[in-house]
């Protein structure tokens, strides 16, 4: 079992930056290929960039290629995402989540565990 906890959400203005954590306990971090997703009103949940057990190799959106960059800190069983030049269609509940295969994948059903969401709000 692993629990996943989201920070860092928030109110910015368009074209402002923020930075979310995702601060994970229970089993080895270090096991896990790390994502985020992100819930808009009325939409599906979408990927949005993932990173896998080394932090080697990324994946990101096309919506957020150059504008975001996700990271971890084994050591700290943290994974980060900082959100640059953020755009008022970036708004939306964004989650972390966790997957202990070793394939990295976009695909939100292949993550085992989730957190609770962290809410980012970007005012026009």
């Amino acid at each position: 079992q692993v629990q996943l906890v989201e920070s860092g959400g928030g109110l910015v203005q368009a074209g402002g930056s923020l930075r979310l954590s995702c601060a994970a306990s229970g089993h080895t971090f270090s096991r896990y290929i790390m994502g985020w997703f992100r819930q808009a009103p009325g939409k599906e949940r979408e990927f949005v960039t993932a990173i896998s057990r080394d932090g080697g190799r990324k994946e990101y959106a096309d919506s957020v290629k150059g504008r975001f960059t996700i990271s971890r800190d084994n050591a700290k069983n943290t994974v980060y995402v900082q959100m640059n030049s953020l755009k008022p269609e970036d708004t939306a509940v964004y989650y972390c989540a966790a997957d202990s295969s070793a394939i990295l994948t976009v695909m939100a059903r292949r993550y085992e565990y989730w957190g609770q969401g962290t809410q980012v709000t970007v005012s026009s």
